[in-house]
């Protein structure tokens, strides 16, 4: 018997009762006029994650959802970024993959879901992955230059446009100062590598480095459950593989690693955007990768040097840099800010809209 609480749920709501508005904002426009696109949080919650069971939990920050027996999607639905955290349950222990952006306290969420002992492991250690890792005893990280200066953290400075006004939906969390907020230093435990079990007691995960997003990205199995975690290598909307520290090469042989695993997934967990995806867009994905790589593809161009190819499900923002393969350093950390022509907020998910409305 597991010894944590049991967290009541909501019944997903149901799509039908809100979709047809945005068929009906369609039809309202005049012909040849184009509707303008509403914010994402004006259509808030995302379909995807409208179908999933909410666990009820009063938090002026946090929405959970519950995924699968013993996993929970913590969101930050509020902030243009989207972030998504998962609560993974065994047994014995529990294991907390990412710990989001650090502008709500996860800890104060973790502990309302379970009493469980509770080790940290990050997709990756860009600032919005890391954010309540310091509230943690216990963090499992790969052992790469990348991610040791990434744990040193990131002042206010490199990332105050993410409690900007532009950057939020609503009010940030009581008592939180937008003034005082940075990435946190932390202090990774265990340094691991590719392959690494984690032994939850009743659910094994294994870890893969698939890097190419950054040097220490990381997916998490679970091949008994048919769950892949796939952290930032994968989400529905527009990937963002322009950093100075993305490796497209690198990219796509993680992803042909990730999509040879599909046929025997059930679902993927991402860490933007939607909680719960096919698996069926990691074959996508491997294709649309090659046609970028390839030339087949064709980008619109934009400022800075930075090329959006879009596909069905998913975009991707890339860099002629990137695309060139011009190396990065992968010793120097980054915050995943450090963009050619980047200023201020920018929406993850411009473009990849259901078909009866918009988000972003």
């Amino acid at each position: 018997m597991r010894s944590e609480a049991t967290p009541h749920l909501i019944p997903a709501l149901n799509p039908a009762r809100w979709l047809p508005l945005l068929v009906t904002a369609s039809v309202l426009a005049l012909p040849g006029e184009t509707v303008p696109a509403a914010r994402w949080c004006d259509l808030l919650p995302r379909p995807g994650n409208a179908r999933l069971p909410r666990v009820d939990l009063a938090d002026d920050w946090f929405v959970v959802y519950k995924v699968g027996d013993g996993v929970f999607a913590i969101c930050e639905p509020y902030q243009f970024q989207e972030v998504i955290s998962y609560l993974i349950l065994g047994s014995r222990s529990a294991l907390l993959f990412d710990t989001g952006l650090g502008i709500g306290p996860i800890k104060r969420v973790v502990e309302k879901l379970t009493r469980l002992p509770v080790t940290v492991l990050n997709s990756h250690t860009h600032f919005d992955h890391v954010g309540g890792n310091a509230d943690f005893e216990r963090i499992l990280a790969l052992d790469t230059d990348y991610t040791r200066a990434n744990s040193r953290g990131f002042p206010h400075e490199r990332v105050k446009g993410e409690v900007a006004p532009g950057a939020l939906c609503r009010g940030l969390p009581s008592g939180f100062d937008p003034a005082g907020y940075r990435s946190r230093p932390f202090t990774p435990t265990e340094f691991i590598k590719d392959g690494h079990t984690v032994d939850l007691g009743g659910r094994r995960l294994t870890v893969l480095h698939v890097p190419g997003h950054t040097p220490d990205a990381v997916a998490l199995l679970d091949a008994a459950a048919g769950r892949l975690f796939t952290g930032d290598s994968y989400y529905e909307g527009t990937i963002w593989l322009f950093v100075p520290e993305t490796d497209l090469t690198a990219f796509a042989a993680s992803v042909d690693r990730m999509a040879a695993l599909a046929p025997n997934l059930k679902v993927l967990h991402p860490a933007h955007n939607v909680a719960a995806s096919a698996p069926e867009g990691l074959r996508r994905l491997k294709v649309a990768i090659g046609q970028v790589r390839s030339g087949q593809a064709k980008g619109e161009e934009s400022a800075g040097g930075q090329v959006t190819f879009s596909f069905e499900g998913f975009k991707i923002l890339t860099s002629r840099a990137a695309l060139a393969g011009t190396p990065g350093d992968s010793k120097r950390g980054g915050s995943g800010l450090d963009v050619i022509g980047f200023s201020g907020p920018r929406e993850r998910d411009d473009s990849a809209r259901p078909p009866t409305g918009g988000y972003r």
